[in-house]
């Protein structure tokens, strides 16, 4: 009993034994992570082999390690864990506060609202994009939302007769004689301190016009490169009576100087305009960690164009531009160049980080199991986020060193390795022209170079006279 026992345990050993090492099938799937691409093809993995994951599009990793490893025919737990990209805090806002749909993640909204007695100027809301928060930062500028009675040149009744309104009041119009409607009668103050609709014109009716006053003056034509333009208030106007007075303002971008905003109608002629304006200043861009800004200016219209250090990859808008209120758009972020794992080197080990990211300039070191290194010993991570050119592991091997009528002090080897060293002995009767010692190089050839073995000359017998 004890012998079938035995040889049963014998033959599951054997038998376990023969089956070999249990292999894994395909690595599993994750929800928001993704198998590095490189393995999509396989289906079967040895035991011992690691696969890595990576986080995906609009995920980035938080804790955890990226490589799960095949063992026993499973793999092991994988303890990556990807967050949904984020574009954190907004910033502060002056005079008001900013209220996030979510926890700032990529699509969602964050609403701007001001504090008592000021009012918000552009848009109530960014968006959180790859880039960063995108559209223009709004302000909160003092005092409340009010619409400045329109000017509408022509018109004889205006309900209410003050010079501003608030938010939801509204305002009647009707054209003096000669003169008819175009537009709405009715226009309410909106919340944006604009009127809804637009004010109307009173244009003259077709068959009557006005008669021209005397030292009267027409629309004042703009001033060709000065940077500036009639105030909105006057657009609608046709004419206007002698010593009128109308007001300039700097375009979008520009800001005054100097001079002055005021042109006369004087004897049917508009004095000059003396304003000055002057591209408005937008200053620094920032400061780039690991790169930096180029400039074309820093004033209105400029751009300033971000460039990553060597070995950096720019993430974000590469461009800022020079804004009526500032630079628009984001800091961008340069990240180190990541390469792949390096390249497997047959009969060679590899010494270094085991595991990634490999960022620019990481080395891996190899060394030959087998054979000579043929290459750099060492390859890096480039600029390029991929590796320098890998060494290769050749077995290098020279030729029996047949020389005729000769032996060497050595085991009778069918090749010999690099760097191995043989001596050579002539056999009797025979001399030795040549090195006596050789090399086998690392070009699979003796060096210095075969030696020859020479018949020795018989001697002359010695004969007497």
């Amino acid at each position: 009993m004890r012998t079938i026992g035995w040889n049963i345990l014998t033959f599951a050993f054997a038998l376990t034994s023969a089956q070999g090492p249990k292999e894994c099938s395909s690595p599993l799937e994750y929800p928001n992570i993704r198998l590095s691409s490189r393995y999509s093809s396989r289906n079967k993995f040895s035991s011992g082999d690691k696969v890595y994951y990576n986080c995906a599009e609009d995920y980035t990793p938080s804790t955890g390690s990226r490589a799960v490893e095949c063992k026993g025919g499973t793999w092991t737990r994988l303890t990556l864990k990807c967050d949904k990209k984020s574009c954190g805090y907004a910033g502060d806002l002056l005079h008001g506060q900013l209220h996030y749909e979510g926890n700032s993640y990529l699509g969602e909204k964050v609403y701007a609202t001001c504090n008592e007695g000021y009012t918000l100027k552009g848009q109530n809301y960014m968006i959180c994009q790859a880039s960063g928060w995108t559209g223009e930062f709004p302000t909160c500028e003092e005092g409340e939302t009010t619409c400045s009675t329109p000017a509408v040149t022509n018109s004889v009744h205006r309900a209410g007769g003050v010079s501003e309104y608030q938010v939801g009041e509204t305002m009647s119009f009707a054209c003096q004689q000669g003169f008819r409607l175009d537009g709405a009668q009715q226009i309410t103050c909106g919340s944006d301190g604009q009127w809804q609709p637009q004010p109307p014109k009173c244009l003259p009716s077709p068959d009557k016009t006005q008669p021209a006053e005397t030292g009267a003056c027409g629309v004042p034509q703009n001033v060709q490169n000065s940077n500036a333009n009639l105030a909105d208030k006057y657009i609608t106007m046709t004419s206007f009576p002698s010593s009128a007075k109308v007001y300039y303002v700097c375009d979008v971008g520009y800001t005054p100087v100097g001079g002055s905003r005021v042109r006369i109608c004087k004897n049917g002629k508009w004095t000059p305009l003396r304003l000055n304006c002057e591209r408005k200043p937008c200053g620094s861009a920032g400061e780039i960690v690991n790169g930096r800004f180029v400039y074309s200016g820093v004033e209105f219209g400029d751009t300033a164009t971000a460039v990553c250090d060597e070995g950096y990859i720019l993430v974000g808008e590469v461009r800022r531009n020079c804004m009526s209120n500032g630079w628009d758009g984001r800091i961008p972020v340069c990240e180190a160049v990541d390469c792949d794992d390096p390249p497997v080197v047959k009969n060679a080990e590899m010494k270094g980080p085991q595991e990634p990211p490999y960022n620019y300039r990481t080395v891996i070191s190899y060394q030959c199991r087998v054979g000579t290194l043929i290459g750099q010993k060492e390859i890096w991570c480039t600029k390029n986020g991929t590796w320098s050119t890998p060494p290769e592991c050749h077995e290098i091997t020279c030729p029996p060193p047949n020389v005729t009528n000769a032996f060497w002090m050595r085991a009778q080897n069918q090749f010999f390795r690099h760097q191995d060293t043989i001596l050579i002995e002539c056999r009797r009767g025979f001399m030795m022209k040549g090195p006596n010692s050789i090399t086998c190089n690392n070009e699979g050839q003796w060096i210095p170079r075969l030696p020859e073995c020479r018949r020795r000359p018989r001697r002359q017998p010695y004969r007497r006279g």
